[in-house]
């Protein structure tokens, strides 16, 4: 285990930059026929997913709601949108845990702001991003502890976890058989249980 000292890649969204507030992109998206990102005055579309990302989801999905049925938590995927304030971000993570109460933004029910562990599931397009600029932002939330970071093209998952100490700690897995047990929930499950049905040989964007 080490101490990960995060770095800030630059990140090219658009080759226009349209200074939009937050309120025309809610209002725009709204409406919108596909999901976007709000990146501090520039709104970006959200690219598809593929059949791998969408299994691999679907299986954390479902191992953390057994898990977490009759304790004090919430279990959101990729259509509830989340506002980083600092950073005047929104985006929609693939997978957010929620201890005790969702805290809203606004006045709907459609966006958080307090989550505890967020999984993203990288893709070619998104990855740097992800696992740089993204990261800074969410670690920006006061309530945000832990951040598991899975790769779809072969069996690989990072684990960020906040320590008593305030520092973000990084563990690697890569074999079927590791267990990933989170730091923020009692829950482990193996790598072999998140991959179920991927056959890497398959996966491409």
């Amino acid at each position: 285990m080490t101490t990960i000292i995060a770095e800030k890649p630059t990140v090219t969204v658009s080759e226009t930059k349209q200074d939009f507030t937050p309120q025309e992109y809610l209002k725009l998206e709204e409406t919108a026929e596909y999901k976007h990102e709000y990146r501090d005055g520039e709104i970006v579309a959200m690219t598809g997913g593929t059949t791998a990302h969408n299994l691999i989801v679907s299986f954390f999905l479902t191992y953390l709601n057994l898990a977490l049925r009759e304790k004090n938590y919430f279990v959101f995927i990729s259509d509830v949108r989340l506002w980083i304030p600092e950073y005047r971000q929104y985006t929609y993570p693939d997978l957010m845990v929620i201890e005790n109460e969702p805290i809203y933004e606004g006045k709907g029910t459609t966006t958080v702001i307090n989550p505890l562990l967020i999984v993203e599931v990288l893709s070619k397009s998104t990855q740097d991003y992800d696992k740089g600029t993204k990261f800074d932002y969410y670690r920006s939330i006061p309530s945000f502890k832990e951040y598991i970071i899975i790769d779809q093209y072969r069996c690989a998952v990072q684990q960020f976890a906040k320590n008593t100490e305030g520092k973000w700690v990084l563990t690697d897995y890569d074999q079927p058989e590791s267990i990933l047990t989170l730091e923020s929930l009692d829950f482990s499950l193996t790598l072999s249980d998140i991959y179920e049905k991927i056959n890497f040989n398959l996966v491409k964007d």
